[in-house]
């Protein structure tokens, strides 16, 4: 079982690198959500899959699932949930402001703005 999900991991991986490196804003934002869940699934691969009771006091039971795994996840997914919407925001905001998603054309009108508004601030 761990096998399957080690492969499983490292194309998600995969695919959240190759989604992070094109040029699309939208694309980077699932690209960083992609590679968040092949952590959580990393992490649940490392923790063994164990199967068990829950760790609950006064319960007699020979295997107890260890708890830090999954509150680790749980935590994670939380922050993850916030941080993709920040950057959803963000690239919706962008996208207003310039009119595109692409990073190339972004960073040239980015650039051009800067140039009309007479330079750096300070």
């Amino acid at each position: 079982m761990e096998v399957v999900v080690a492969i499983i991991v490292g194309v998600l991986f995969a695919v959240g690198i190759y989604l992070i490196l094109t040029q699309d804003l939208l694309r980077i934002v699932l690209g960083t959500s992609l590679l968040t869940h092949a952590v959580h699934l990393l992490l649940m691969a490392m923790a063994m899959l164990k199967t068990g009771d829950a760790p609950l006091l006064g319960r007699d039971a020979e295997k107890f699932v260890d708890p830090l795994p999954q509150a680790l996840i749980l935590t994670s997914i939380v922050i993850n949930f916030g941080v993709t919407a920040f950057f959803l925001v963000l690239s919706y905001r962008a996208y207003q402001k310039l009119e595109t998603t692409d990073m190339d054309r972004m960073r040239s009108e980015s650039s051009r703005h800067r140039g009309k508004k007479g330079g750096r601030r300070s």
